[in-house]
């Protein structure tokens, strides 16, 4: 009967990692350049810096960590990238200089690769395999809770204290995810994590079995990142930064509230018959996007995007993962979220510049149309879905 339940005492204490991580990685994320700023004189160019150089380290280390986890095993690599992860929180408490905080981020996105990758795989091992399509769909519900709660948390804090005091409380966050690890005990991972002893080969970076889908993913993530870089910027611009912090609220709660009968449906009727309607309604939210001049609209178009694309991440992770045997799932789950993270480096940097030529309007009116060119792609690459 165990063997058929998702929310097992090692997958919630994995879940639990997964929170801690990505609630410190987006509260950093959302208040390290007002730090630079505020606090050394930096320029927005200089804060924008900070996030982009961990971004980087992560993308050029994310493809090794596959042949990482098979060698040395993935809760092995769990646990020392973890305490990695936390040892380099502590450095933000001491840090007096630009280019040190750059090398800091740089160092930190190391670690931060390797352990959201050692999450992701364990998790989908973990998860009983007729419902990983529910179960990856509940545990990146943490990271997505994240994307809500780390900049609430960050920029609440420092309204009302210091920027160490903020540090300190997102080193108690790491140290509580590196407690949680002790929790996770699984036999099976353990088992499929044996190390062959083969020599490494540059090929096995990347798991080409899941290349199709990881593009899938590059491409949707490229539009995403529409979303988190500059819906900020597009609210003050069309005056409604009144309600700007509401769009990640309605975002969430939509996506929480579809999720679970998303990822049932998911596991029951397949793949087209779930990603088919949320593609379309990704891009239903981005048309609705560009038209919102008022406040209802804008979150209108939060909630239809919360249910659209809110769940595609774990859908299109599961597929991934499903196309390997369970002893390479540490592989295609870092060539899923190295193609992923690069679609989220690349949107930000491509549309960033767009946005100067034809305004924000267009732009999402654009990826309204370029996100059902995806969904066209997605079909013909997988015919037998």
């Amino acid at each position: 009967m165990s063997e058929s339940k998702i929310w097992t005492r090692n997958f919630i204490s994995i879940a639990v990692v997964n929170l801690f991580v990505f609630i410190s990685f987006y509260t950093l994320l959302t208040t390290l350049p007002l730090y630079v700023i505020d606090e050394w004189g930096g320029s927005e160019a200089q804060g924008g810096l900070v996030v982009t150089v961990m971004l980087l380290a992560a993308i050029l280390l994310r493809p090794f960590a596959g042949n990482i986890l098979t060698r040395y095993g993935k809760r092995n690599v769990l646990l020392i990238s973890s305490i990695l992860f936390a040892i380099t929180m502590i450095f933000y408490l001491f840090i007096d200089s630009y280019l040190a905080m750059l090398l800091l981020r740089f160092i930190h996105g190391f670690s931060f690769a390797i352990l959201t990758t050692a999450t992701n795989a364990m998790a989908a091992d973990i998860i009983p395999a007729k419902k990983r399509g529910e179960g990856l769909g509940y545990f990146t519900m943490s990271m997505n809770l994240a994307i809500v709660l780390g900049p609430f948390l960050g920029l609440s804090i420092i309204q009302f204290t210091s920027y160490t005091n903020l540090f300190i409380i997102l080193n108690l966050f790491t140290i509580l995810s590196v407690v949680s690890i002790f929790f996770v005990q699984t036999k099976d991972v353990k088992n499929t994590d044996k190390s062959k002893g083969s020599p490494f080969k540059w090929k096995e970076l990347l798991e080409k079995e899941v290349l199709s889908i990881s593009f899938i993913g590059l491409l949707v993530a490229f539009a995403y990142s529409s979303i988190v870089s500059f819906i900020s910027v597009y609210a003050n611009a069309r005056g409604l930064d009144h309600v700007s912090g509401y769009f990640f609220v309605v975002f969430a709660v939509t996506m929480l509230i579809s999720r679970p009968f998303l990822g049932k449906q998911f596991d029951l009727r397949g793949a087209k018959p779930v990603i088919i309607p949320c593609m379309i309604l990704f891009s239903l939210g981005l048309v609705i996007l560009s038209f919102s001049s008022h406040a209802v609209a804008f979150l209108i178009a939060a909630g239809v995007i919360g249910v659209g694309y809110g769940s595609l991440l774990p859908f299109f992770l599961s597929l991934a993962v499903s196309k390997v045997k369970m002893n390479r799932s540490g592989h295609a789950t870092a060539t899923f979220y190295t193609l992923y993270d690069t679609g989220i480096a690349l949107g930000s940097l491509i549309l960033g510049m767009i946005i100067k030529y034809i305004g924000f309007s267009q732009m999402f009116t654009l990826l309204s149309i370029f996100v059902l060119l995806i969904l066209f792609i997605f079909i013909y690459l997988n015919k037998k879905l």
